[in-house]
Parts: C-alpha cells; structure tokens; sequence
C-alpha cells in the first residue's frame, strides 16, 4: 500500500522549511522599510578605516612584499603537510589555534587531511592578514584599532567552523539526520529574527529555565519605594545583629541589577548581607519612548541623589556607604562631585566603585564604533525613536568577544539545531535594557566622544559645573585585570584624580566573572598598592598579589565605615509601605513585551 505523501517526513519537514522561510522573508520585508542609520555609519566606518590600511600598503611596497613572501611560505608549509598527511605520515601542525579557541576542538580538525589543510590555511591567512594590519608603518592608532577590529569580525566571520561543508562535525551531523538539524536551526533563526531588532541577536540560552525571584535574583527582601526612575529593594537580614551603617548599590542602568544576586552561591547581595550589612539595591526602570527625555542629570538628581534621600527616610541614617557598578559607577561619582560643588550636606562615609570608568580616553574595545559620524547617526535615531535599543547594544557587545559569544551560539543554534543550555550569566547577558535617548546621546557626546568628565569644569549637571577631585569621600576601586569594557589601566586615571582619598584594586580575570567572584569558589586572587602613582603598571609592578577574592578585602576596608553594631533592621519595620517582594517589579519588563 502507498503511505500517504504528506505523512512522509521527509515531506513535513520539506514543508516546516517553507512554512519558516516565509515567516523570515516576512520580517526581513518590514526591516528593509525600516530607516538603519548607526548601522550605516558602522559599515562606512569600517570601509573608511580599511581603504586607509590599503593605501599605506600602497605606499609600503617593501613591508607588503614582505609579509606576502612570508605568507607564501607558510602556505607552502601547510601543502606540504597536507600531502605528507594524505600519503600516511605522522605530521606536525603549521600552525595551532590560540588558547582559548574552540572552534577547531573536534577530531576531525586533525585526523581528516582535508579539512586539516582547510583549517590550517584559515588560520595561517587570518593570522597574517590581522599581523599585516597591526605592523603597517603609518596608520594611526584609532586607524589601526578600527581596521583590526573590522578585518578580525571579517575573519572570524569566514571561519570554516561556520560552515557546513568545511566543518567536519556539521557535515557529518546533517548526514546522520539527513537535514533535520538545519530544519530545527532554521525555525529557531526565525524566532530569534523575529524578536531582535537591528541586528540579529541570537539566543545564548533557556530563557524558560529562569523565573525572577525563584530561581534567579533570590534573595529575600521588599520593594519599599518606586518611582519614575527606579524601584528600591531593601533586602532582609540573616544575621541577629547588623552593622549600624546601611549599604546602597547602585548597578548600571544599561543592565539589569541581579548580575549581583545570580544564584545563592554567587550573589555579592547575598554575601553582604550575611556580613551583617543592610543592603539596598536600586533597580533601574528600562525605559521606552515615554521617557525620552531622561537625561544623564535627571539619573544624578532624581536617580542616585534620591535613593541615598529614600534610605535616610527607611532606617534614618544620613550618611551611608555606597557601591556602584559600570556606568552605575560613572554616575555615582557624578553624584559625589555634584553633592560637593552644591557643598550639600554630606550623605555617603564611602564610595566603592566596581570597574568604572570616569576617564573615557580610552574606552576599551567598545572605542571603535566612537567618532562624529557614528555618534550623529545613533543621535538622529535616538532622537526618532526616543531611545537606545537594548537589544542592539547586547549584540554590539557580543561582537567584542564574537567567537565565544556569537559565531558559537551560531554554529549551535542555526547549524546544530540544538537548545541552548540554561545558564544564568547568560541569562542575565540577554535580559537587556534600553537607554533613554536623551541619556545615550550625552553619554556617547560628552562622556566618550569628548571625555567631559574628567576635565574640571567641564561637564555640568543641571547646570552646576563639577570636578571629580573635590570628591573627599573614602573611595575604593576596583577593577579586573583583563576587562575589556573598562580596561583598569584607564580605571586606574579615574583613582589618580582622587588619590589622597582612594584605594585601588586590581582583581583577576574579567568585567563580570572578576567582580562576581565570590570567596568560597577560591578562583580568582587580586593585587593591592596603598601607593597610588603616576604610572599604572608602576603601580602594578609594585603590588602584593593576594590568594581569595577581592570580597574579603573590600569587607576589611568597609570595616571603620560601617557604625555600630544593631539588632536586625527588618524592611517592614522601616518608615516606608513595603510595595512588593524583591526583586520587584522593573526588573521584569522585557524588551518586546512591555508594552
């Protein structure tokens, strides 16, 4: 008997690929109405900074000729090893991926001749290309960075781990099933198409395996204010006795709080708050278009100015300690010196500032996509739609870190066909938030574009000029060897201007898992200097490197700032009506469904 054709699977899946091609030709079809400007100025960036790179190949005939003969050899080397591989001998490799690279870690990498010679001719072509970049005489440094950066996205995007018929694991997986993976990451390209928004953003993990409040963003505690602004979580105590002085985080308000409170066994919250402390956390409002006009001073006066303001009301305690992460960091420090210039009354014993920079000269990898050109067209579509896309800006971030954080979850999602695992940093990494556009503009302006800050006098809030070295609060900071967010060498120039007053700290590892980097885990150390000098790896040269995190110290350090000791201060026993359990209400607003 004849089986039904539509019963054939070959056949539903045949249709599946059809039904979701038409979803994706769909969507595609309003984006190309839609005006893309800032990624415009991106590609004309990129174009501008590579034709420079040619042109000083142009004029450096004897350094082209160079690397050429070099490369050729190098070729010659990897044909040489693919044919003794193919005629059976034990072969050395040309060249290796770096530590850290993945993408080659399946067998078939090394024991195929074929895709051995493809990898190794990648690489070696890649590598070259990006050296030829970084040793070409005359190209200035912005020039230099630019053109790397776009030619390694170029590389890395050309990468034979991207492809079917070059990747041995890929093409031997849609053998075996015939296909269906490619269905499966078809459908799973049109979902994550539809809920992105200039740009694809692919989804890095189970978003259903995480439920604020259950799961993820534990800790006990009470909404007890919000406004426009923010919502302000006190969080309860687990001690009998607490120190007098309560503690306000202020996080950036280009994420979410909880990269703080991930779980219970890396919660920074939740460690406080078992050293006897009163936490207080705000949690930013992710903004839409009604909020448009929320600039960087209205995040200083009605942002952290009034959440010190709203602590001093629940416990009665003017001067408090504060913590502040990022950005949250760039405005805390906003705050300090606005308060100073003011000469209001003091309300902070001390500042901590987590990997914040104040001194945006260099302002890490993100620096390629800041020049004129970019910052008017992210002004003019900040200016139509009222803000910054979120989703953008996460996107932007992975391709800072584009094998490990986007080309992988490419291959695994797209061409695999497979779910992504839960995992709560990344969790946390895809929650984004907007930035209102009034904020983004001044930011982009002021901050990087012009480095206000830092120059005395220079930058305003509400119009009183403020400069950063009237700041006489204790200041600790802190930041992490290999972030490439806020590279601590220009961290470090935000310490030296308060240097009579500040404490510097370098810890191990990254932007996140370098602050996030609780003592039971035993994994990354830091190194302390009570000198501050004039040169930071002077300063670093100079330094004791100390076993355990940065936590413990930070503890140590708080200790004179801290008060009395107290009986617990409960949130429902303050002066303010509890709204809400924490971890409240804005935490909660996605982006694409908070309308």
């Amino acid at each position: 008997m004849t089986k039904n054709l539509f019963d054939n699977p070959y056949w539903k899946m045949s249709a599946k690929a059809m039904e979701e091609s038409q979803r994706a030709l769909t969507y595609l079809s309003t984006q190309l109405n839609e005006e893309h400007g800032s990624l415009q100025a991106v590609a004309s960036d990129a174009t501008e900074s590579y034709l420079k790179y040619v042109q000083e190949v142009v004029k450096h005939p004897w350094e082209t000729t160079k690397q050429t003969a070099d490369l050729g050899k190098n070729y010659f080397r990897v044909v040489k090893s693919a044919l003794s591989q193919v005629a059976g001998r034990e072969v050395e490799p040309v060249v290796e991926a770096e530590k850290g690279d993945f993408r080659f870690s399946d067998e078939g990498w090394v024991e195929n001749a074929y895709f051995n010679f493809i990898k190794q001719a990648y690489l070696v072509t890649g590598r070259a290309w990006l050296d030829s970049i970084n040793s070409m005489p005359g190209l200035d440094d912005k020039t230099r960075s630019r053109a790397e950066f776009f030619v390694r996205q170029l590389v890395n995007a050309a990468s034979p781990s991207n492809y079917i018929p070059t990747n041995p694991e890929l093409l031997s997986l849609t053998i075996k099933t015939r296909g269906a993976n490619l269905v499966q990451g078809f459908e799973r390209f049109v979902k994550d198409l539809e809920k992105s928004a200039d740009t694809l953003k692919i989804t890095m993990t189970d978003d259903e395996a995480f439920q604020l409040g259950e799961n993820i963003a534990t800790t006990k505690g009470k909404v007890v204010y919000r406004c426009e602004l923010f919502e302000l979580i006190q969080y309860s105590p687990l001690t009998d006795k607490i120190t007098e002085t309560p503690l306000l985080i202020i996080p950036p308000f280009v994420n979410k709080f909880y990269i703080l409170d991930l779980s219970e066994k890396n919660s920074l919250v939740r460690w406080a708050v078992e050293q006897g402390q009163t936490v207080f956390m705000v949690s930013w409002l992710n903004p839409t278009e009604k909020e448009r006009n929320i600039g960087f001073d209205r995040y200083v006066t009605d942002g952290a100015l009034h959440a010190l303001e709203v602590v001093e009301k629940q416990t009665g305690i003017r001067e408090i300690n504060a913590a502040a992460y990022c950005i949250g960091g760039t405005l805390l420090m906003t705050t300090l010196a606005y308060m100073a210039a003011r000469k209001l009354k003091p309300r902070v014993k001390s500042a901590t500032l987590f990997t914040t920079l104040t001194d945006f000269s260099d302002p890490g990898d993100i620096g390629v996509f800041i020049d004129d050109h970019t910052i008017k067209a992210i002004e003019h579509q900040n200016n139509q739609k009222g803000y910054f896309d979120g989703r953008v800006m996460a996107v932007s971030f992975s391709k800072l870190r584009e094998n490990s954080l986007y080309w992988n979850y490419y291959i695994q999602n797209y061409l695999k066909g497979e779910s992504p695992t839960p995992f709560d940093l990344l969790y946390w990494n895809s929650d984004s938030t907007n930035i209102t556009g009034a904020c983004h503009n001044e930011m982009l302006r002021k901050f990087y574009m012009e480095n206000r800050l830092v120059k005395p006098g220079a930058y305003a809030v509400n119009g009183t000029k403020i400069d950063l070295s009237k700041i006489e609060v204790p200041l600790y900071f802190i930041s992490t060897h290999q972030d490439h967010i806020a590279k601590w060498r220009v961290t470090y120039e935000g310490a030296k201007i308060c240097k009579d007053n500040a404490t510097f700290v370098l810890g191990e590892s990254g932007h996140i898992a370098g602050i996030v980097n609780p003592p039971a885990k035993k994994k990354y150390s830091y190194w302390t200097n009570e000198n501050i000098v004039d040169d930071a790896d002077e300063w670093l040269a100079a330094s004791e490197h100390h076993k355990g995190s940065w936590w413990t110290h930070w503890n140590d350090w708080l200790q004179p700032y801290k008060g009395e000791e107290i009986e617990a201060r409960l949130p429902e026993a303050g002066k303010l009506e509890v709204l809400c359990d924490a971890p409240g209400t804005y935490v909660k607003r996605k982006l694409g469904v908070m309308n």
